[in-house]
């Protein structure tokens, strides 16, 4: 087995290239909303953190642990960045192209759960 098999996942490179926006967003965000902005960027990292460290477990069933982890993980951020938009930290074209991408990842992590459970 590779010693970083989470290199190769698709929705690992999608976590961290969903990051790097999150971060880009969230740095225009007025200095009074800190803690959306850190809570954004914590969950937004997170993603990306769990599908590494559950990479690294023994079972699938641990395994799928952290994959649900990251589920949630991207839940919160829709939420946040929804709570964002509504309160006009974010525009409406850069929050339609990250939520496209948070769609994305939640189907990759659905679907990599799925395959994880059936395993």
């Amino acid at each position: 087995m590779k010693t970083f098999r989470f290199l190769d996942f698709i929705v690992y490179r999608d976590s961290k290239n969903f990051y790097k926006q999150v971060i880009s967003i969230a740095k225009d965000f007025p200095r009074d909303n800190e803690e959306l902005k850190k809570q954004l960027t914590r969950a937004a990292l997170s993603i990306s953190l769990n599908i590494a460290e559950g990479s690294a477990k023994k079972s699938d069933k641990d395994f799928n642990r952290y994959i649900e982890n990251s589920l949630g993980s991207i839940n919160e951020c829709a939420a946040a960045l929804d709570i964002a938009f509504e309160n006009k930290f974010i525009s409406n074209s850069s929050f339609k192209t990250i939520v496209e991408l948070a769609e994305k990842i939640a189907k990759q992590l659905g679907g990599f759960s799925k395959k994880l459970k059936n395993s």
